[in-house]
């Protein structure tokens, strides 16, 4: 496309945005797929968990905050009523002007706030009224700025400052644009304009708001980084705001990342004095965690699933950098990409049925794709010598063994989440925590070895045997509730065995010893039939020295029968999934990849870049062999080169010289002329640039001890 301008210049015509969103998708999927079709199911596939994890997300994130919300919705409701009810009196209601504050203690997983805001200002507008705005620390940095703000998203039009003026009227607003004055006499002048409307004609004016809401709605300021503002600005808002209250029905609601007490370092008695203040707590951040990790990770019906070091990973920047559940959802979602992406096996990661189809649609090449995988190489070796020749050679064979393989998957995992659920509830309550307090750490020892090989295992185990029985009973009938929300029949059998426990400790009142051990040999018909005289002396030997032991009371032969029971489930359904044929198709083990995504290091990126501009550009002129650096390298990066073999002060001039020597080399120059590494005006003003970014970047700085050079603040040579 031919362009003509007055001055030079860089043109950049982008294709159509639909045509280019059409198949971004699938061009990233086949990457390294010779079947387009399995790649655009891949996509279908990959794209329905997505939405399936954001929907099951806000789900959540709705039911966790109905609560405060309620809470919320309530008392601004109550604050609302008695305004419309005494209007009059309004100032006397207030206690001496105080304006309805809610103090909103969020926690410290500020990425997850503006879900919440979000959610609160869309029921505050259904339900209580129309005039909700929110304002962050970072857009209010001076009072005229948080005015400003409060009065455009409020009135809905441009607000004047006392800065619009300075320029001399060069920045008028369009003559078609309405502009007012930026101060609370303009608000209360719109206000009254807009609640006249409401009750000169209701009907007509209140059909977009809640039936229920009244004629002379609050104001509802939300200010969501509380910790941020400028506490002299709030200050100033706060007590400017309380001598409009008889005018304006104001409530604040106040974002708190760290601590209530917080509101009482920022305003003084004489500010917060004018404030009725209610306190409202969130859910913790880890409790939120647990359950999307219940929801999510836990579930049957979500086919893709984590390995136990991916888990860690994201539990690990979960707890030691942000405690964002929007991160780790964040996170799951990138671990879902990657897998589809990088597995094309991932096809028959989804729903049975569809599996099951797309198994017998693999291609040849898939087939292979199987037949490398590890655990399926296991699996063969396991068969007969004839069967292995089968699954080596006919594809037909290995697809119908592929879908009996994906039926296991699917009933392993539904036998797994219920035991494994029923022992985080019998361990949970153990003191020191043996296998840990979050059913996530009981999941990733499962998911990484034998978990009943393990001593904290042992050692919860010896503490369970001494559980007095109403502690006991209480969490075998937690595990009855657990296990009865199962359909697998493995499940339903242990289910019956555990009831059946749970009646003979109703019964062990009545019960005696013998009963319980029904299945022991009685010692008295023991000693009935030892008739050698060695024998017998043997035996009552041993009865003298069980005697100096404690008798079991039926209770504990009891507990330790259950024990003994709820073992051999764990034994028989917590073996860790690698032993699954075909678990490489559902499961994403790629933690290093992971953790590089969503744990960067820019200090090693930077040094990268800079020692090794070919990693990050890919030009073949810059391309070396190890040890070695092209002159052709960016100026940066022959200035970062040469830097790092001086010491710890570095001469300007020196410097300069070395790299005009550099740069006259790159330039094709002969050794032998005069000018060779000759400094003109422009290899000087690159040098110059160069130094500067070095210093942006932190690796030098300007030093008071000698003006011509300047100090490096890294480490190391070349």
């Amino acid at each position: 496309m031919a362009t003509s301008s007055v001055s030079k210049g860089c043109f950049v015509f982008k294709p159509s945005s639909k045509k280019r969103k059409k198949n971004s998708d699938v061009d990233y999927f086949i990457e390294g797929s010779d079947d387009g079709e399995m790649a655009r199911i891949r996509v279908n596939i990959c794209q329905r968990l997505w939405d399936m994890t954001k929907s099951e997300t806000e789900m959540l994130q709705d039911e966790l905050n109905k609560k405060i919300l309620d809470s919320l919705l309530e008392f601004i409701k109550k604050c609302a009523s008695s305004f419309q009810s005494q209007m009059n009196d309004w100032a006397s209601l207030m206690r001496a002007s105080e304006i309805p504050t809610a103090a909103l203690v969020l926690g410290v997983n500020v990425p997850d706030h503006d879900m919440t805001f979000q959610s609160l200002s869309v029921l505050l507008q259904q339900s209580v009224t129309p005039f909700v705005v929110s304002v962050q620390a970072k857009e209010c940095t001076a009072l005229k700025h948080l005015m400003q703000k409060v009065l455009e998203r409020l009135i809905g039009v441009d607000v004047a400052v006392d800065d619009d003026d300075e320029d001399g009227g060069q920045r008028s607003a369009p003559v078609h644009q309405k502009r007012v004055h930026c101060s609370l006499s303009s608000l209360c002048d719109w206000y009254s304009s807009v609640t006249k409307k409401y009750e000169t004609s209701p009907g007509k004016k209140r059909t977009s708001m809640a039936k229920d809401m009244i004629s002379k709605p609050p104001i509802v300021i939300i200010f969501k980084d509380l910790e941020a503002f400028n506490p002299r600005v709030l200050q100033d808002f706060i007590v400017i705001c309380s001598r409009y209250i008889q005018k304006l029905p104001l409530m604040f609601i106040f974002g708190i990342a760290t601590s209530p007490s917080t509101i009482q370092h920022m305003l003084p008695h004489s500010v917060s004095s004018l404030l009725c203040i209610e306190l409202f707590q969130s859910l913790s951040c880890t409790q939120h965690l647990a359950t999307v990790v219940d929801k999510l990770v836990l579930n049957t019906e979500f086919p893709f699933k984590l390995s136990g070091k991916v888990l860690q990973v994201l539990v690990s920047i979960f707890l030691y950098h942000d405690f964002s559940v929007r991160n780790f959802i964040k996170g799951l979602q990138l671990a879902l990409v990657e897998h589809f992406h990088s597995q094309p096996l991932s096809v028959l990661c989804c729903p049975k049925k569809e599996a099951l189809d797309h198994a017998q649609k693999l291609s040849h090449q898939e087939v292979e794709r199987i037949r490398q995988l590890p655990s399926f190489m296991r699996y063969v070796e396991n068969q007969e010598p004839q069967k292995q020749v089968e699954l080596l050679t006919n594809d037909g064979c290995v697809k119908e063994v592929c879908k009996i393989l994906m039926k296991a998957l699917r009933k392993y995992h539904k036998n797994y989440y219920p035991i494994l659920r029923c022992l985080h509830t019998l361990t949970s309550s153990l003191p020191k925590y043996p296998l840990g307090k979050q059913i996530r750490e009981i999941h990733i020892s499962c998911l990484e070895k034998n978990v009943w090989e393990t001593e904290e295992y042992d050692s919860a185990m010896q503490l369970l045997k001494l559980m007095a029985k109403d502690e006991l009973v209480a969490l075998l009938q937690k595990c009855v509730v657990i296990l009865s929300s199962s359909k697998s029949k493995k499940m339903k059998a242990a289910l019956g065995q555990l009831q059946n426990y749970l009646a003979k400790f109703d019964q062990l009142d009545t019960l005696s010893a013998e009963e319980v051990m029904q299945e022991a040999v009685s010692p008295e018909k023991d000693l009935q039939k030892k008739t050698d005289l060695f024998q017998l002396q043997k035996t009552l030997l041993e009865r003298k020295e069980t005697r100096r032991t404690k008798k079991m009371t039926p209770f504990e032969v009891l507990r330790n029968q259950i024990l003994e029971f709820v073992d051999s489930l764990v034994r028989a359904h917590l073996v860790p999934p690698e032993s699954q044929p075909l678990n490489e198709v559902c499961y994403y083990g790629s933690s290093g990849v992971l953790r590089r995504h969503l744990n960067a290091t820019p200090r090693t990126s930077i040094q990268t870049a800079l020692s090794h501009p070919y990693y990050y550009l890919q030009h073949e002129g810059l391309k070396t062999d190890s040890g070695t650096f092209s002159n052709a390298a960016p100026d940066i990066c022959i200035v970062h080169k040469l830097h790092l073999e001086c010491g710890r002060l570095i001469n300007l001039f020196d410097w300069l010289e070395a790299y005009s020597t550099v740069v006259s080399a790159a330039e094709g120059k002969d050794p032998d002329s005069s000018d060779y590494g000759k400094v003109d005006e422009l290899k000087h003003a690159r040098f110059i640039q160069a130094v500067s970014e070095l210093e942006f970047l932190g690796f030098v700085k300007s030093t008071k001890m000698k003006t011509d050079h300047v100090a490096r603040l890294t480490w190391g040579g070349c």
